[in-house]
C-alpha cells in the first residue's frame, strides 16, 4: 500500500507540548477543522489539520480504502515527536483514526471520534452517497446556505472550496471500495483511551443505536457523550457545546 503526504494547516504555538492532530470527514477538508483548530490554539494545544487522500491539496491515489486513509494517518507524526497526544477523527477521519490508533497504539496518547463512521450500511450507506452527490452537483453557496443556515459563514465558504478542491471520483470510490464499510473489530480493540462525541439521533447520527451500545460494551477504553440538537457534523451545527465536550474529553 502506498502511503501519501498529507498537506497541513496549524493552530496555537508550534512551540506547545501538547499536540493534536485534526482528521476531517468524506467530501470535507482540513480546513473545515477551523473551529476545533482554534479553541485548542485557545487552549494551549497545537493543533494540525490535514487533507485526507484525494481531498484538499492532499495527493490523489488509486486507493481510497479506509485502510489505506488509515496507513497515511500513521504515517503523519508531529514536528520532532514519535507521538501526538490527541487524535480528533469526524466521521470517515473517525474511522480511519480508528483502524490506525488499533494497528498502532503508539501513534497517539488518546482518540476522540466525532459521530465516526464505524458501520455504514443500508439506509446510512444511502444518505451518505445521495448527500456527496448532491454537494457536487451544485456546489453554490446559496444552497448551502439553504442546507445549513446555522453553519458560520466561514463554514458555507469552506465547503465550497473543499468540494471545489476535492476529487468527485475519490469520494465515489470511497463508498464504493468500502463494501462493507465497517471498522467495528478495530474499535473493539483499541487500547487507548477513546472519547465518541455523538451526534443526536433525533437530528441525524452515523454512530447510534445498536452499533454504539454493542462497541461500549465491548471496550472499557470507549466513552460517549452526545452533543444535542447537533447533525452528522456537530463542530459545524452545535460548536460551542462541541468544543466543551472536546475539551472535557482531553482533560
Amino acid at each position: 500500500m502506498s502511503v501519501v503526504t498529507l498537506p497541513r494547516l496549524s493552530w496555537g504555538d508550534p512551540a506547545s507540548e501538547k499536540t493534536a492532530l485534526l482528521v476531517h470527514g468524506l467530501g470535507s477538508s482540513g480546513a473545515l477543522m477551523w473551529r476545533l483548530g482554534d479553541a485548542l490554539g485557545n487552549a494551549g494545544w497545537h493543533a494540525v489539520a490535514i487533507d485526507l487522500r484525494g481531498h484538499g491539496d492532499a495527493p490523489r491515489a488509486l486507493d481510497y480504502t479506509v485502510a489505506a486513509y488509515a496507513a497515511d494517518l500513521t504515517a503523519t507524526r508531529p514536528a520532532g515527536a514519535d507521538q501526538w497526544d490527541a487524535v480528533i477523527g469526524h466521521s470517515l477521519g473517525g474511522a480511519s483514526s480508528t483502524v490506525a490508533a488499533a494497528s498502532d497504539p503508539s501513534w497517539t496518547r488518546r482518540l476522540v471520534l466525532i459521530d465516526p463512521a464505524i458501520f455504514v450500511d443500508g439506509r446510512d450507506a444511502s444518505i451518505v452517497r445521495r448527500s456527496q452527490e448532491r454537494a457536487f452537483s451544485d456546489n453554490r453557496i446559496e444552497v448551502v446556505q439553504s442546507e445549513h443556515p446555522h453553519w458560520h459563514p466561514q463554514d458555507h465558504e469552506l465547503k465550497i472550496d473543499a468540494v471545489t478542491r476535492g476529487s468527485r471520483w475519490a469520494v465515489e470510490q470511497t463508498s464504493a471500495q468500502n463494501k462493507p464499510w465497517d471498522v467495528r473489530a478495530d474499535a473493539a480493540r483499541l487500547t487507548i483511551r477513546t472519547h465518541i462525541i455523538g451526534a443526536d439521533p433525533e437530528v441525524y447520527s452515523l454512530f447510534t443505536g445498536g452499533v454504539a451500545a454493542e462497541l461500549l460494551a465491548a471496550n472499557a477504553n470507549i466513552s460517549m457523550s452526545v452533543v444535542t440538537g447537533a447533525g452528522h457534523s456537530p463542530h459545524r451545527d452545535k460548536p460551542e457545546d462541541t468544543i466543551r465536550h472536546l475539551l472535557e474529553a482531553l482533560s
